[in-house]
């Protein structure tokens, strides 16, 4: 006779069955505590301020050298959305306070007018300066003197950020409450298709170039006569591209090769004359020019299998309609891959990331690029942004894992309603202030005054 095996809910050795650790808790740190806010880019400085104005305590690290370290790495690219969805309400508040002249809201700022017009006055302000912490890397996150398994008085327990400076000195701080606003831009996608970086791949860097390079600029001897190709499909690809067909004005021997693996290149160009952004229609007509004039070599249905170097320059074996091709003797690759976010310092942190888009697990459906144009994304703060680890925030590009879509004005909306909660004010971290058009604001390149303008999707 067959019996019922019945397991109790607690042994003699066992604890009882853990109930979620993401459900609410009552219990809070310390609530003189500061909150810890990683990255020193718009969507952390707009953290910071928004603090600032509520009076609450908070301490600030970056990595790099200055605010804004990797948008200074584009700092010759002009974004298509204006001044008035680039600047956040709360940064404009306090900086007005100090005699700060709020740029032509309809003009269009390149990456380095936006660090130089509005996150460096903003980090210089006396209500922020004193605890931005520059040349400071936070290398781990966790909980004062427990580990990720342990649940007992987790939610009263504060955070433990270890940070690295440009001395390599270690030092510990503690927060009741932690922002990661640390982006995805120093992250590339690597060239090969199946998006694993290998030994190859990196042992090429001195041919290969991750991002946007200011070809126009100081990059233009590096690009100049060289056979280039260039990785990818997005805005920046086209972007590239755009640049590079305009060295190849003054330099005919430049040649340029597209690799795509979008089996027709007619989806790289967007709905040109019928989207309803403009400069972003006009960039897919001006790439379609540029094929239809046969300036630029296109491989669509392209996938790199492997990158070889050979008698100084790189040979790519790709298949192309599912046939092995090789491509030799190129000088350059530009690799327009996209980007993905960093975890590594977040491993003793109970996250819930979405397994396809790495990004913050309720964003996903929001944010498939397959179904939704930065426009189309519903606004979103505090509650879908909330991780199991209470009290940790990931926010701005970053929260998006890899897909393309994220606005700065998005990303300050998730502040305010983040900032909002942490300082018990539930009510305004329930509110939807976001106020975009509906085709949304996209950056894309084109040339405004005889300067280059870029995308970064």
């Amino acid at each position: 006779m067959k019996t019922k095996l019945e397991i109790p809910l607690t042994t003699s050795c066992c604890e009882p069955i853990r109930k979620p650790f993401f459900e609410e808790q009552t219990r809070q740190p310390d609530p003189s505590l500061p909150v810890a806010i990683i990255g020193a880019g718009p969507v952390g400085l707009a953290a910071a301020a928004h603090l600032a104005e509520r009076g609450h305590p908070f301490l600030m690290f970056e990595a790099g050298s200055q605010v804004g370290h990797n948008i200074h790495q584009w700092g010759h690219v002009r974004l298509f959305s204006p001044w008035r969805y680039n600047i956040d309400k709360i940064s404009a508040k306090l900086l007005s306070r100090h005699g700060w002249s709020v740029p032509d809201k309809d003009a269009l700022p390149l990456g380095k007018e936006l660090v130089e017009h509005y996150l460096r006055p903003l980090a210089d302000l006396p209500e922020i300066k004193p605890y931005l912490f520059l040349n400071t890397r936070v290398t781990a996150i966790s909980k004062q003197n427990s580990d990720k398994m342990k649940n007992a008085k987790r939610h009263q327990t504060p955070f433990v950020i270890y940070t690295e400076n440009n001395k390599g000195q270690t030092e510990r701080h503690h927060a009741k409450a932690v922002i990661d606003a640390t982006g995805t831009w120093g992250q590339p996608n690597p060239a090969y298709a199946d998006q694993v970086w290998t030994k190859e791949e990196r042992s090429l860097s001195a041919h290969l170039t991750y991002g946007i390079p200011d070809i126009s600029g100081k990059n233009e001897k590096r690009y100049r006569g060289k056979r280039i190709a260039v990785v990818g499909s997005g805005h920046s690809a086209l972007n590239t591209l755009l640049d590079l067909a305009k060295l190849k004005e003054s330099a005919p021997a430049t040649d340029i090769i597209w690799l795509m693996r979008k089996q027709q290149v007619e989806q790289a160009y967007g709905g040109e004359e019928k989207d309803a952004l403009q400069a972003r229609g006009e960039l897919g007509t001006r790439i379609h020019q540029l094929v239809d004039s046969g300036l630029i070599d296109v491989k669509t249905s392209c996938s790199i299998q492997e990158l070889k170097k050979e008698n100084g320059t790189v040979t790519i074996h790709a298949q192309i309609d599912e046939q092995s091709t090789t491509i030799q003797s190129i000088d350059e690759i530009i690799v327009n891959a996209g980007s993905r976010p960093d975890f590594s310092f977040l491993r003793e942190l109970r996250l819930s990331i979405d397994s396809v888009t790495e990004s913050v697990e309720a964003l996903a459906p929001l944010i498939d690029p397959n179904l939704h144009s930065c426009g189309t994304v519903r606004p979103h703060g505090e509650l879908e942004l909330k991780q199991p680890e209470e009290h940790f925030y990931i926010a701005g590009m970053k929260s998006y894992g890899r897909a393309p879509t994220f606005l700065m004005a998005t990303g300050y909306e998730q502040i305010r309603s983040i900032t909002a909660y942490l300082c018990g004010d539930t009510s305004a971290a329930r509110q939807v202030e976001l106020d975009l058009p509906e085709t949304g604001v996209c950056r894309v390149t084109l040339p405004v005054n005889d300067s280059q303008a870029d995308c970064c999707s």
